[in-house]
């Protein structure tokens, strides 16, 4: 992950081999990245529709642990439409989601909301668990902005080839 390194600092603390250590991502209080952060800021952005479906079995405990291997969780939000079960709304909330209900298309809210957050940069990594190639443009703008970006497929059978490629990293939950 030379390239997280390459975002976020200088790599030569150690267990700079591990985004996941602490000290690799200057949590130690005394070392800041390059952007003088003491962790990359993580916004993860679910796609509930396509997520959350029955053939995946997704546990969003497992979706945010994934995002959280990058850095400091700054948000995640969960964008569902409007005729979610209320269940699953309080399932998400209870597990620390922002739950986004939109009456319109989930796609553009968290295009829309996901590209906002680069570009007002209040996070430096930028994940997305979805299997939609909507948005591979997303990916694409973060990456340009110098952000990284991760796409966090539901499983095997719902990975997104264009998301996989276009993202620095990507994750494929089991």
């Amino acid at each position: 992950m030379s390239w997280l390194r390459g975002l976020f600092g200088d790599g030569e603390s150690a267990g700079a081999d591990d985004p996941s250590d602490a000290t690799a991502a200057g949590a130690t209080g005394n070392d800041r990245d390059a952007r003088g952060h003491d962790q990359p800021r993580v916004g993860l952005f679910v796609d509930g529709p396509n997520v959350l479906r029955e053939e995946f079995d997704v546990d969003l405990d497992d979706v945010r642990d994934a995002a959280e291997r990058y850095g400091h969780l700054a948000f995640g939000r969960l964008y569902l439409n409007e005729n979610a079960p209320a269940g699953l709304i309080q399932a998400a909330e209870a597990r620390g989601f922002e739950v986004v209900s939109t009456s319109g298309d989930v796609d553009v809210k968290l295009g829309v909301d996901a590209t906002a957050a680069t570009v007002e940069e209040s996070i430096d990594v930028l994940v997305v668990a979805s299997r939609d190639t909507d948005f591979k443009p997303v990916l694409e703008a973060a990456a340009e902005r110098g952000l990284a970006t991760i796409a966090v497929a539901p499983g095997e059978h719902g990975r997104s080839d264009a998301l996989r490629n276009t993202a620095h990293e990507s994750i494929t939950l089991e």
